[in-house]
């Protein structure tokens, strides 16, 4: 993960603003979804009509009607069957459920306080607007924080936010910002008080410095988290990835590794004083039981072995299940890491090969975090060498970010049948690199999708990704991938239909066809008409609707 390592609750009211016909049960879209799959989680018939439907399918059929029954599409660019409930699209555009296919989602939903997302905010006032947004929607007292995904030079002022201007947006709320849990931080004034109380330095200014004082600003408000708290942000962190077009998140797990302490260098970079990855899905999987899981979440189980028996992944591989769980929450592999990594430089990894071995015999899909050509070259070359005795062409093996990913890397990638995770971060990045080389990838014909890395050191928000995959300008709106940029069709295609191949589900997930699982989302504007939305809008898509399996999971205000 890295570069910037280098330096709501859902409307579902069903009077739908898009219009109805007939009018929609308001009981069926608010009813929680109960039992087992996403099939019969309280999935509704629907039928969407008089739309500009794309339906990224292998030949990029764009029809006007989709049916969806049971959670899955039964008719698509035909005649639909009645429905009890049926939307005219009037028009709009819809394209799939988008697929995050690397993010650590869990962790989004998992920290302190009421996680208030940054990613679109353009200004100073844009942060005081959602944070004064957020107070309508909590207890006063309650904390308010924003954790990663954000860099100042996103914002006009090219600054963070004082703590006079959190004041503003917050009289009876204490709010921090975190840019990275290692800091910097920024505080308002009742955040100031609580801090000071504890010995944690905050300056005049609100800003709580990066390292120590951050770190232990976190903790603090660790220690006064509870279930319930984790239970909330986790509905939180779903209903912010509905409202952005995001139907299905891979998770890629947690740094820490148990025993060890929390200010190992390793668990700085986005854990710290999380939970134990044994136990950090317990608050979604709770939700889970009770039927509140809206969006579809897919696990990788990280591990950082340092012993040479790789004890840690040999934990999960000998008593998990890769593809075990339902539509909504599957186990899906190992990544993205399996043994500890030198995460800037440094030797690689001993046990590294043992443990690749150990995933390979028993047929799990894994995914492998690289930032440089050295590290791919690495990861290609342990790749081979599984390889040789366990063919890997069907275990859907992947290489993530691969920013500095050359022309040779990838020809030798694509002969071992080894796909690549494509991740943005640099959008967020205060230099001028850019990467990964989306065009060369994409013209290569290797097995690639795209996600974002967020939510700490990247953003969630996949229209700020499609933005940089199009244009290859970063926050600051600095052209830093000059020569990899592709077409918006593709960058779709990439973050939808080309992602179930990561997870085994390409029968089933990304695209709309017969037989897939039921998931779209209807934006608000045309994304593929460069006249109704010029680059630079990109970044303002937003859904009107967004679907899972036939509900309703949210809805843009009228």
């Amino acid at each position: 993960m890295l570069d910037r390592r280098d330096g709501l609750k859902a409307l579902m009211a069903t009077a739908l603003a898009l219009g109805t016909m007939p009018a929609a049960s308001a009981q069926a879209a608010d009813q929680p979804m109960k039992g087992g799959g996403a099939s019969d989680r309280g999935a509704t018939d629907l039928t969407l009509v008089n739309g500009k439907i794309h339906t990224i399918d292998s030949k990029n059929s764009v029809v006007s009607s989709v049916a969806i029954r049971n959670g899955k599409f039964v008719a698509v660019g035909q005649t639909v069957p009645a429905s009890a409930r049926v939307v005219d699209l009037k028009g709009r555009t819809v394209i799939p459920g988008l697929v995050d296919n690397h993010n650590h989602f869990v962790l989004l939903s998992q920290r302190p306080g009421h996680d208030t997302r940054l990613e679109s905010a353009a200004s100073i006032p844009d942060v005081q607007s959602a944070v004064a947004a957020r107070t309508k929607t909590v207890p006063p007292g309650a904390w308010i924080t924003a954790m990663g995904g954000w860099v100042p030079e996103q914002f006009a002022e090219r600054r963070l936010p004082t703590r006079q201007e959190l004041d503003a947006a917050a009289v009876n709320n204490p709010v921090i910002l975190f840019q990275t849990f290692v800091g910097p931080a920024v505080v308002n004034t009742r955040a100031r008080q609580f801090f000071a109380a504890k010995n944690i330095a905050v300056n005049d200014a609100g800003l709580v410095a990066m390292g120590p004082a951050a770190l232990r600003a976190l903790n603090a408000l660790r220690a006064i988290q509870t279930l319930a708290d984790r239970k909330q942000g986790a509905l939180d962190a779903m209903a912010y990835s509905a409202s952005m077009g995001v139907t299905t998140n891979v998770d890629m797990g947690a740094f820490v590794i148990p025993g060890t302490p929390n200010t190992d260098a390793s668990a700085q970079m986005d854990t710290l004083a999380s939970d134990d990855p044994f136990t950090m899905h317990d608050a979604l999987l709770e939700l889970h039981r009770e039927g509140k899981v809206s969006t579809r979440l897919r696990i990788f189980y990280l591990s950082m072995d340092k012993e040479p028996q790789v004890s840690l992944i040999a934990q999960r591989v000998l008593n998990s299940y890769p593809g075990f769980g339902d539509d909504l929450v599957r186990i899906s592999g190992i990544g993205e890491f399996v043994t500890q990594w030198p995460l800037f430089k440094g030797e690689f990894p001993a046990n590294y090969q043992a443990a690749l071995t150990l995933v390979a015999r028993h047929g799990w899909p894994f995914q492998q975090h690289t930032l440089s050509a050295r590290e791919d070259a690495f990861t290609i070359e342990s790749f081979r060498k599984i390889n040789e005795t366990t063919p890997i062409a069907d275990l859907r093996w992947s290489i993530a970010h691969v920013p500095e990913l050359t022309a040779e890397n990838l020809a030798a990638a694509k002969a071992l049948g080894v796909g690549l995770a494509l991740h943005g971060f640099r959008y967020l990045s205060g230099s001028k690199r850019g990467g990964p080389p989306y065009r060369m990838i994409v013209e290569s014909g290797i097995k690639a999708g795209a996600g974002s890395d967020s939510a700490q050191i990247s953003t969630l928000d996949p229209w700020n990704m499609i933005y940089y995959m199009v244009t290859g300008k970063n926050a600051a709106g600095v052209l830093v991938n000059d020569g990899q940029t592709i077409a918006r069709e593709q960058a779709v295609q990439l973050y939808t239909a080309a992602n179930g191949w990561f997870l085994r589900e390409e029968d089933r997930l990304g695209s709309i066809e017969p037989g897939k699982l039921g998931d779209l989302v209807v934006l608000d504007r045309d994304l593929f008409d460069p006249v109704a939305v010029p680059d630079e809008a990109i970044r303002r898509v937003r859904p009107a609707m967004t679907i899972v399996g036939g509900r309703i999971i949210y809805q843009a205000p009228a």
